[in-house]
């Protein structure tokens, strides 16, 4: 077919017209987006907050219970799809846009062709200043007041904080226990690890497109390989400390005796010594021999402390700085998740910190940086917060983040990356939990919508489980066996493992927001974000007791001499028997808001408030 200059013109000025209709649409669409989102925000639900306090009033109500899980998923659905037009929206007007302009340009090279000017001058359309008028006017002026609507629209989401219940916060870096620590000159210096020849090929997929950069220097290597090398603590070792998040398996057992009860801060009855902790942390402390380590962060600093665990006195503090890839402008979080929210970990003769802006960094015990890196920023809209756990000679991270989800170790010795293993997951607040499972150890991982278990020695995916929804934030509890999964609006799961992983029961009465759920001696303790506390048959899933507080609970409970610690947002510790009947063992009153669980060690315990550390003993 030829095509005559007046047909390839016709053409243009179709394709011209189709492109300006076509951005005006997506123009009034992301306007109508960014006026509904001014009017309506689809986080903040009246019905869904109306619904909650009609549940507090009748927590048995079933139905009530199914329309509140219904509609906080649809409001989920509705903060993501909201996200996508967005940012669909603003691609598809840049589209338009260019092809109009294109499309002018070409007809105005064709102008030129044209043999009758007078023809042309006749043609609006095609007339010079028109176009221009067309091309700044039409194009530029829709592009910029429907690109702004965008931007506007993605600040309002940006700064989402969630309200709907009390001052809380978000997953993770609330929780750790301890048990009897061993002086430093009893610890065994070094203890081989019991490698296999050499770790399997590791993997090193960067589907997340986070930069890794390593950041330790030349002398910091040394350094660190002088101080750390092939250090492994044994089991005995690890019980004998609080290494991790949750304990030493990052279970919520705590291998202690004679640990304290009750207290009073007013009276100062049983309250050997308080700090203040500088800068705010929703971190877990940890502790190793005599020293006991937080972290916290505010907009000028990230930092770790160290203090003497028998007297508070403050030993010495580091700042996470200086680091290679560490951003200049740190990521957006919520004041209920900051940047310091992860829980530290220790093998020993290091310490390892994780902060909100992807900041990883390795300390020995007199608080020399031995290396540091940058994971990548993490792509989160409350703040990362999943804690860290160490098996062997491999720091372990959970780094599932609206940008891509994975898990990697790195070497404890240099901060080098051994393995990395993609996850096919959602975005989650939930940290890593080590499981011995047939008397091989695995790395137990949920997230939405699954639960999967790791070798921890190459990354290597053992199974998986499609059982979760939602934002994700406790971390699953083990016993015996099967894993124990949970989520608010989601589902409990109980998940035996083994060569094939499946679910043995499910129950969906009293779920967890952030609190894990903790298995000990064939019995399941559930801790609600609604003040509910519950006990199920681990087995079969059928519930013993159930017991009301005022307070909501962000804190795991946690297992220490036959009892159960639970410490909810208003600052109450409450001790129950582990018992199929419900015991009140004892009650106190911290003085100050935690989310942050008890630890344990020699004998005493350290609980941390939002302002302040506390060590109780006899």
């Amino acid at each position: 077919m030829n095509w005559t200059l007046k047909d390839k013109m016709n053409v243009a000025k179709g394709i011209a017209w189709f492109a300006v209709l076509f951005s005006l649409i997506v123009s009034v669409m992301l306007i109508a987006n960014y006026v509904q989102l001014k009017t309506v925000d689809p986080l903040e639900s009246p019905a869904l907050q109306t619904l909650v306090e009609r549940l507090h009033d009748n927590p048995q109500d079933e139905a009530l219970k199914e329309d509140i899980r219904a509609l906080d998923l649809l409001i989920r659905k509705a903060y993501f799809t909201s996200q996508w037009q967005i940012r669909t929206g603003a691609y598809l007007l840049l589209f338009g846009v260019v092809v109009f302009v294109l499309a002018i340009r070409y007809l105005k090279s064709l102008s030129n062709e044209l043999d009758e000017l007078e023809s042309i001058e006749k043609d609006a359309f095609l007339d010079k200043q028109l176009a221009r008028k067309w091309m700044i006017y039409t194009g530029a002026g829709l592009f910029v007041l429907a690109m702004l609507s965008g931007v506007f629209s993605n600040n309002i989401l940006d700064d989402y904080e969630p309200k709907v219940l009390a001052e809380v916060q978000m997953p993770s870096g609330v929780e750790v226990i301890e048990v009897q620590p061993v002086a430093d000159n009893q610890i065994e210096p070094v203890v081989e690890a019991e490698s296999p020849a050499h770790e399997e090929s590791v993997q090193t997929e960067t589907a997340t497109g986070e930069p890794e950069v390593a950041a330790s220097t030349e002398p910091e290597q040394k350094a660190a390989s002088a101080a750390t090398k092939a250090t492994v603590p044994t089991r005995e070792q690890l019980r004998a400390n609080y290494p991790f998040f949750r304990g030493p398996d990052g279970n919520g057992i705590a291998y202690q005796t004679k640990v304290p009860e009750k207290f009073d801060v007013a009276s100062g009855d049983k309250v050997l010594w308080k700090v203040k902790v500088p800068k705010h942390g929703y971190n877990s402390p940890i502790v190793w021999g005599d020293q006991l380590f937080v972290t916290g962060a505010d907009n000028d600093a990230r930092v770790v402390y160290c203090y003497n665990k028998n007297t508070g006195d403050l030993l010495w503090e580091a700042n996470a700085d200086q680091i290679a890839g560490s951003p200049a402008k740190l990521p957006k979080v919520t004041e209920d998740t900051g940047l310091a929210a992860p829980t530290m970990a220790t093998n020993g003769a290091a310490v390892f910190a994780l902060f909100g802006t992807g900041d990883v960094m390795s300390l020995d015990f007199s608080g020399k940086r031995l290396w540091a890196k940058n994971l990548g920023v993490p792509d989160n809209h409350y703040g990362h917060s999943s804690s860290l756990i160490i098996h062997k000679d491999k720091l372990l991270i959970q780094y599932d983040t609206n940008r891509g989800a994975k898990v990697l170790a790195l070497s404890t010795t240099d901060g080098s990356t051994q393995w990395e293993t993609v996850r096919d997951v959602r975005i989650s607040w939930a940290s890593p939990v080590l499981a011995n499972v047939n008397g091989k150890v695995q790395l137990v991982l949920t997230g939405e919508p699954l639960v999967a278990g790791y070798d921890p020695e190459n990354g290597k995916e053992l199974w998986t489980v499609d059982c979760m929804m939602g934002e994700v934030g406790p971390s699953v509890g083990y016993a015996d066996g099967v894993v124990y999964a949970a989520n608010e609006y989601a589902t409990l799961a109980a998940i035996k493992v083994g060569s094939q992983a499946e679910v043995i029961w499910e129950e969906s009465e009293y779920l967890p927001e952030v609190a894990s759920p903790l298995a000990k001696d064939g019995l399941l303790i559930i801790a609600t974000s609604y003040g509910v506390l519950a006990c199920y048959d681990a087995k079969d899933g059928s519930k013993y007791w159930e017991q009301e507080y005022g307070d909501g609970i962000y804190a795991s409970p946690i297992y220490a001499d036959g009892k159960v610690y639970v410490m909810d947002m208003g600052g109450n510790l409450h001790v129950i028997r582990l018992a199929k009947e419900f015991e009140l063992v004892a009650e106190s009153e911290l003085g100050e808001k935690s989310v942050c669980s008890p630890v344990f060690a020699d004998g005493k315990m350290y609980l941390r408030g939002f302002d302040h550390l506390y060590c109780i003993g006899n």
